[in-house]
């Protein structure tokens, strides 16, 4: 069984997909360093917006005198951190939520649906009109008109025949 599977070692010692590997790493690690660079910069930029303005607590007022999280907490680079944090996760929600109200015209492309163009005007109507129209573009994206049609036809066919008087 050993003998089927392919080798990952070379005459060289190495596999021959090690410089693959190695600039996917690299590219992964440069990824990262620009997004925690972004980050940062973000963050010490969002700082210069403003100033935290509070109140100078004495330190009787704590039990175990200054918490050492109230230095944190009093650092405009934190808050602008947190700010810019709380901006990112709103426009992240606000983006899925693009992606579910727009589910309907992605599964009628995907489908090569004839109806595409419909489901997107539904959608928009349901977007700006009223949710019933954006239910109704799921419903059209979603349905297997094909299998519909065939129930629909034969729900007719019976229903004829059964209305034809007997003696013809």
């Amino acid at each position: 069984m050993a003998a089927n599977k392919p080798s990952r070692l070379t005459s060289k010692g190495l596999s021959s997909n090690t410089p693959g590997i190695v600039k996917r790493i690299l590219s992964k690690t440069l990824k990262l360093a620009i997004g925690l660079a972004c980050l940062v910069l973000a963050s010490v930029g969002l700082s210069k917006l403003g100033t935290v303005h509070g109140k100078d607590l004495p330190e009787s007022y704590f039990a175990d005198g200054y918490p050492t999280i109230l230095a944190l907490l009093d650092s405009e680079v934190f808050m602008g951190f947190v700010f810019f944090v709380t901006i990112a996760l709103i426009i992240y929600v606000l983006y899925l939520l693009w992606q579910l109200h727009e589910i309907a015209v992605h599964k009628a492309s995907q489908m090569s649906s004839a109806h595409t163009q419909i489901v997107f005007a539904l959608s928009l109507c349901g977007l700006f009109i009223d949710k019933t129209w954006w239910v109704l573009a799921i419903i059209i994206a979603f349905a297997r008109w094909d299998v519909l049609s065939d129930a629909l036809s034969e729900i007719i066919r019976k229903g004829r025949s059964t209305l034809q008087p007997k003696g013809e």
